[in-house]
């Protein structure tokens, strides 16, 4: 079993209540030199954008409560958002676009930031499981996952359309 990690590893801005409160407390667990795609400062810098017209037009108290909390967690999100590397053509990394075999079928995914993920448009998070498993493989590797012995085989890396900026 081969087990690597993932420099750009990063905790999750976390919501948490707090004691006596019905209402999530922030507890922003950023690091610094957190990595995203191009694609993904740009969806940050979109998201903000919306959630500051939203408060802008919002009046109602308890309202404007929750759009403000999401507008720091927006803003917190671009402050410390860092441009990740380009990543090697030779290992799997964040940024990489792999095309994989598993279960006998050949698919192709993309690794960026948690906030860029879509399963549905073959986007995953670098945290998740799949993409732990092939951090820092190269070409040609076997590797364990899912409880199974060489279940996934890399066959292709390349850089992703998100580090170069397109959809």
């Amino acid at each position: 079993m081969r087990i690597s990690t993932c420099p750009a590893f990063k905790t999750p801005f976390a919501l948490s209540l707090s004691k006596g409160s019905a209402e999530p407390a922030e507890t922003p667990s950023l690091r610094s030199g957190e990595g995203f795609t191009p694609r993904g400062l740009a969806m940050i810098e979109a998201r903000l954008r919306e959630v500051e017209a939203t408060l802008a037009a919002t009046t109602d108290a308890d309202a404007r409560k929750k759009v403000l909390r999401e507008a720091r967690y927006w803003r917190t999100r671009q402050a410390t958002a860092q441009l990740a590397p380009m990543p090697p053509q030779d290992s799997v990394a964040f940024g990489s676009r792999v095309r994989f075999r598993l279960n006998g079928q050949d698919r192709t995914l993309d690794l960026v930031g948690d906030d860029e993920a879509n399963p549905a448009e073959n986007r995953i998070a670098f945290s998740a499981p799949l993409a732990r498993a092939m951090m820092e493989a190269g070409v040609g590797e076997l590797l364990d996952f899912g409880g199974k012995t060489e279940a996934v085989e890399v066959l292709e890396i390349e850089v992703s359309a998100s580090m170069l900026g397109e959809s």
